[in-house]
């Protein structure tokens, strides 16, 4: 690809996103799709969102930043909420993490070195700067004189081709490792062990990183890019098979962020300080605490001042505390979604790869879709989230419009359709106890591995159960009881471990800038916890990422046939879409959500402690 051409896709790349997002930006009953008027502005934002005559809320009434009122004091510091009912797992580092809460609290202290705009396209806006080659294959970066470590340190290439070898490293003991990796020059070669040195990725100068890829795709422009470095001087000595447990990733972690970690209480808060010498200006706050607070006393903890904002408010709790007189609720369509998972295979660590299994329980695509068809997610949605979720139809969310298939409806809820799916393919009551054997005869017990966490949380899982039941299955919680957030994850496979007890689980997944499906459905996908695998998977999957997926057309065409293939074989299918609805307290200013905003430096309060509910 020349360099006018590579220029051509990516300006052609941008201005079909800008169109497609300002189209969806529109509104749709349908999507759920926020409304442009409202983000980035505080239009409406004075008054309450309120229910529609069916009680049902809009994600289109709410804005993404905060309104300010006051007169900000100097310094302050600001206390964030974990909304979760369990410990936060400690792994501080963006190289190491795997927990979505670990990453609430890195990102205060440590950042990636490239920003994203709002169409989630890498900018020359972050720490470091990129230029890419003709053939867009060899991107160099420059990271900027003035960012440094929290210990003073400058942040160098070195650092960030340290953390490309340390997760190429045959030893790393994270969940990195993948085909971003794999296409870059000699990166294969390295973490076999046949190279001591990645060829792809060379270091210039102090400032300067030359990264040469296998492919020029256009995941490189949104998110196939490794942005995070890791402070060499620091971990050079440690074994790469040890870091992730290190002092220097539990204890003591340390970032280029606006806020310098000052002391952690293990997976309850941790306490920080502002970094003085931050890249972009000196924070306008002294420090912020992030803590733990259980979804059961979040209300409470709000309404008392003792946190001023939280992660994300269970929608839940939204209708009987919508006119909470000392916050101001702010909303964005989530880029995440809820789904049901089927145990289909195992991780083979060896291969470093998913293994299917045709004789596990869920093998039959048959006896997955049925399940699909038994469950109501739109009732779901009105029930238990008052519409601030709403049914999900493919495994790309309304968040990403350019690539979500708002045309396809996915599988409808029909009860009797999933009876008749279940009795063609012989799963059918041969012994009257209301439930189905298997076709082989056998008695089927599902286990439903499912996560605690909100009062939601039991309801909902029972609700599936009893839908399963209405057709038949036998579908028992796993040991007969919700499983805690680790918990959850360790069994149904993020460390390699697939527990066999696990037949079913409900997950979430908040998916990243880049709509690449690679990360959690690809073969060599630790994520990919159902372990499913298959030709045309690997073919449509790497179909995205083409050169011809230069043309954004192609590319949301082939991301279209693969939302369809994943509703065909079902490894997987979406429950629900979802409203982040996040309080902040009424003293905050410069506050927002917005998926590219970055400017935690700039948060201020308006007092010292923060008001209480009236």
């Amino acid at each position: 690809m020349t360099k006018a051409s590579w220029s051509k896709a990516l300006f052609a790349l941008m201005l079909v996103l800008l169109l497609a997002l300002a189209a969806c930006n529109g509104g749709s009953e349908e999507s759920g799709s926020s409304d442009s008027e409202g983000e980035g502005s505080s239009e409406g934002s004075d008054s309450e969102e309120e229910a529609s005559e069916d009680g049902l809320y809009s994600i289109d009434d709410f804005s993404t930043d905060k309104t300010n009122e006051g007169e900000a004091i100097e310094g302050g510091n600001l206390n964030f909420g974990l909304v979760t009912d369990t410990a936060f797992e400690g792994t501080l580092n963006w190289n190491f993490y795997s927990g979505t809460y670990d990453a609430e609290i890195i990102q205060w202290f440590d950042e990636s070195l490239l920003s994203s705009d709002e169409n989630f396209l890498y900018t020359n806006d972050g720490a470091a700067t990129f230029e890419p080659s003709e053939d867009g294959r060899e991107f160099t970066f420059t990271i900027r004189d003035n960012v440094n470590w929290h210990d003073g340190e400058p942040v160098t290439a070195e650092d960030w081709a340290f953390a490309y070898e340390v997760i190429g490293d045959p030893d790393y003991p994270g969940v990195r490792y993948g085909e971003d990796f794999t296409n870059i020059e000699g990166m294969e070669e390295y973490h076999n062990g046949e190279a001591d040195s990645i060829s792809g990725v060379e270091v210039v100068d102090e400032k300067t990183l030359k990264v040469t890829y296998k492919e020029a795709t256009p995941s490189l422009l949104t998110g196939g890019i490794w942005p995070y470095a890791l402070p060499k001087h620091i971990f050079e000595d440690v074994p790469v098979a040890d870091m992730i447990e290190s002092p220097e990733v539990r204890e003591n972690p340390i970032g280029f962020g606006p806020f310098k970690v000052d002391s952690i209480v293990p997976g309850e808060s941790v306490t920080m300080v502002k970094n003085e010498d931050y890249w972009k200006g000196e924070p306008k706050l002294d420090g912020v605490t992030v803590k733990v607070i259980n979804p059961s006393t979040v209300v409470q903890a709000l309404e008392t001042g003792e946190v001023d904002t939280v992660d994300s408010f269970p929608v839940d709790q939204y209708p009987d505390n919508a006119d909470m007189s000392n916050v101001e609720f702010l909303g964005q369509t989530d880029m995440a979604y809820t789904y049901i998972g089927f145990k289909l295979g195992t991780w083979d660590a060896d291969a470093k790869e998913v293994a299917p299994d045709d004789s596990k329980k869920m093998a039959d695509v048959n006896l997955r879709k049925a399940m699909w068809h038994a469950v109501d997610n739109n009732a779901v949605g009105e029930q238990f989230y008052n519409g601030l979720r709403w049914n999900a139809t493919t495994l790309i969310p309304p968040s990403h419009p350019e690539f979500h298939d708002s045309e396809n409806a996915g599988v409808e809820y029909d009860p009797e359709k999933a009876k008749q799916i279940l009795d063609d393919a012989g799963y059918v009551d041969t012994n009257d106890d209301g439930f189905r054997e298997t076709p082989d005869g056998e008695e089927l017990v599902i286990n439903f591995a499912s996560m605690s966490g909100g009062d939601t949380a039991e309801p909902l899982a029972n609700y599936y159960i009893q839908s399963w039941e209405q057709v038949g299955l036998n579908v028992q919680l796993l040991d007969g009881r919700l499983q805690e957030f680790n918990t959850f994850y360790d069994r149904v496979g993020q460390n390699g471990n697939d527990d066999p007890e696990v037949d079913i689980f409900q997950g979430a997944w908040s998916v990243g800038n880049d709509i690449n499906p690679a990360g959690l459905y690809g073969r060599d996908a630790l994520f990919n916890f159902s372990r499913y695998a298959s030709e045309k998977n690997d073919e449509l999957i790497a179909e995205g990422i083409s050169e011809d997926s230069f043309d954004v057309e192609h590319r949301r065409e082939v991301y279209n046939e693969w939302q369809q293939f994943m509703i065909d074989e079902v490894p997987v299918f979406p429950t629900l879409y979802r409203a982040e609805l996040v309080p902040v307290n009424n003293r905050v200013q410069n506050y927002s959500i917005a998926f590219d905003w970055s400017e935690l430096y700039n948060i201020a309060v308006t007092s010292e402690e923060a008001p209480a509910a009236e």
